[in-house]
């Protein structure tokens, strides 16, 4: 039952991942992880393999990165990630529904891409 669970978020996540505009969902080699990019950015990990233990990493802004923590026990900080700015999720989460774990990863991809958008406002005023 875990496993179908699990298999089935990482898929799913993956795909909704890849539906949001110029994201690219991928499993990456060097770092054996599945990797959420945007415009080379990094905007979520998550863990290929299917087991209790696996997870998706995202970004999050401040306020709701304590509070989501505090809220739910399957939220942690974030797994090899800045422990202020991003969360990590137990995918075998129900305390979870896939349609809140799909906010949270269009709310990193949000945040990933305002910084960007941030930089090259930054560089192009720069460069006048």
């Amino acid at each position: 039952m875990i496993d179908q669970i699990v298999s089935s978020r990482i898929k799913h996540f993956q795909d909704f991942g890849n539906s949001l505009p110029h994201a690219k969902v991928y499993f990456r080699d060097d770092w054996q992880t599945i990797y959420f990019d945007l415009f080379g950015k990094m905007f979520g990990l998550m863990t290929p393999t299917v087991s209790d233990k696996s997870i998706i990493t995202l970004k999050v802004d401040l306020e709701s990165n304590i509070e989501l923590r505090e809220m739910y026990s399957d939220v942690t900080e974030g797994y090899y990630a800045n422990k202020t700015h991003w969360n990590s999720i137990k995918l075998i989460t129900m305390a979870l529904s896939d349609q809140e774990i799909e906010k949270m990863i269009e709310n990193s991809y949000k945040l990933v891409y305002k910084n960007i958008l941030l930089s090259v406002h930054k560089s192009l005023t720069e460069s006048d």
